[in-house]
Formats: C-alpha cells, sequence, structure tokens
C-alpha cells in the first residue's frame, strides 16, 4: 500500500529545494538562463506530484479552504512563471532576461505561502 501522506511530503520538499534553487541561482547569476527554466518546470512538477498525493490521502479533490486555494493559486503561478520565463528566453530580449529574477522571487514568495501555512497548520486550514 503507498503511504500518500509520505509520498506527497516527500515530493513537495523535493520541489522546495529545486524550486529555490532555480529561483535564488537567477537571482545571484542576475540572468535567466534555460537550466533556471528547468528547474522551474522540474519544481512545479515535484509540487504538484505532492500535492496530488495529498489530496489522495486527505480523500478528496479540490478542498474550499485557504490552504486549498492558495495551493491551487501557487500551482499555477508556478506554471505562468515557467511559461513566462520560457517566452522571454525565446525572445531572447536582453533587458527580460536580466530583470526577470524580480518577478521570479515575487513568484517564490506566492509559493511559499501554502507550503509554510500547510507544514504549521495542516491541510485543514
Amino acid at each position: 500500500m503507498i503511504n500518500y501522506g509520505l509520498v506527497g511530503m516527500m515530493f513537495i520538499s523535493l520541489a522546495l529545494v529545486i524550486y529555490t534553487i532555480g529561483v535564488w541561482s537567477e537571482r545571484i547569476k542576475g540572468r535567466l538562463k534555460w537550466w533556471h527554466v528547468g528547474m522551474f518546470y522540474s519544481g512545479l512538477v515535484c509540487d504538484t506530484i505532492g500535492t496530488g498525493a495529498m489530496t489522495i490521502m486527505a480523500g478528496g479533490l479540490f478542498q474550499f479552504s485557504f490552504h486549498g486555494i492558495t495551493g491551487l493559486a501557487a500551482i499555477l503561478i508556478m506554471l505562468f512563471h515557467a511559461g513566462w520565463a520560457t517566452l522571454v528566453l525565446i525572445d531572447k530580449n536582453e533587458v527580460r532576461i536580466v530583470k526577470f529574477h524580480k518577478f521570479s522571487l515575487i513568484v517564490w514568495v506566492i509559493w511559499l505561502i501554502p507550503m509554510v501555512t500547510g507544514a504549521i497548520f495542516g491541510v485543514t486550514s
């Protein structure tokens, strides 16, 4: 039998590490690179798998709660972030490439909200 809680925690923790490395390394470098975009997508995939596992563990679909709403919003903004980063690099606009990290930090902070509240209060909040 699969322990969905454990699987969820592992993938969400992995998402935290991967996404944080992608965002902060981009910030430190001061320039968006393709491998950062790969980290954004990898973090998104891990977070989605982890969230799915936690949803199965909770026994249902989307829960209309603070955690459920912010969690869904976080996944959607991560998807938008990775997609926008892809478009910025394809466009090769140098100004956007070097300023993209400002947007990345905002997304990262927003993404941390359900991560932290879920860890502190559990999925019932």
